[in-house]
C-alpha cells in the first residue's frame, strides 16, 4: 500500500483527543509493538492520560502513520521529560517520516518544556537513529519487556 505524501500533523493532550484519534494511535502502537515485535506488554499505563502528556501524530490519507508521546518530568524520570512510544507505520517506513516525527517531537519538547532535558529508553538497535537527533547513550543495555534497551539523553 502506497501512502500519499500529504501529511496532517496534530498535537493534543489526552482530553483533546477524539475517539477516532485515540483508537488510531492505540491501534498503531499495538500493531507495531505487540503484533509486529511480538512483545506482550501493558501499553495502557495511565501515562497517556496525564494532563501534561503530549500526543504527536501524523495522518496521511486518513491513516495514522506516525506517533510519539511526550511525558513531563516526574512521570518516567524524576529529573527529565521523556519521549516514548515512537512508532512509524510499516507502510510509511523508509520515507523519512520517522526522522520528521523526531524533529517535530523535539521541537515540541523545546516549546512546551524549554528548560528540561529529554531522556529516552530506546531499543538498542535504534541507537544510531537517535544519535542523529542528538541523543547519546548513558547506560548499559537492559531488558525492557524482553527487548534490549538503552537509556539516552538529548545532548545537543
Amino acid at each position: 500500500m502506497s501512502i500519499p505524501t500529504d501529511k496532517l500533523w496534530k498535537n493534543k493532550t489526552f482530553e483533546q483527543l477524539n475517539t477516532t484519534e485515540l483508537y488510531d494511535l492505540l491501534k498503531l502502537r499495538i500493531d507495531i509493538f505487540v503484533v509486529e515485535q511480538s512483545c506482550f506488554y501493558p501499553d495502557l499505563d495511565n501515562l497517556d492520560r496525564h494532563p501534561d502528556t503530549q500526543h504527536l501524530f501524523c495522518y496521511q490519507a486518513d491513516v495514522m502513520t506516525a506517533y510519539l508521546r511526550i511525558l513531563p518530568k516526574g512521570l518516567t524520570y524524576p529529573n527529565n521529560i521523556s519521549i516514548g512510544r515512537v512508532v512509524t507505520a510499516q507502510s510509511a517506513r523508509g520515507s523519512g517520516l520517522g526522522h520528521e516525527l523526531m524533529r517535530k517531537g523535539l521541537a515540541l519538547c523545546l516549546n512546551i518544556f524549554p528548560n528540561d532535558t529529554v531522556k529516552i529508553s530506546a531499543q538498542e538497535h535504534l541507537e544510531k537513529y537517535y544519535n542523529q537527533h542528538g541523543f547519546e547513550r548513558v547506560s548499559e543495555m537492559y531488558l525492557e519487556d524482553d527487548i534490549p534497551h538503552i537509556a539516552m539523553l538529548k545532548t545537543r
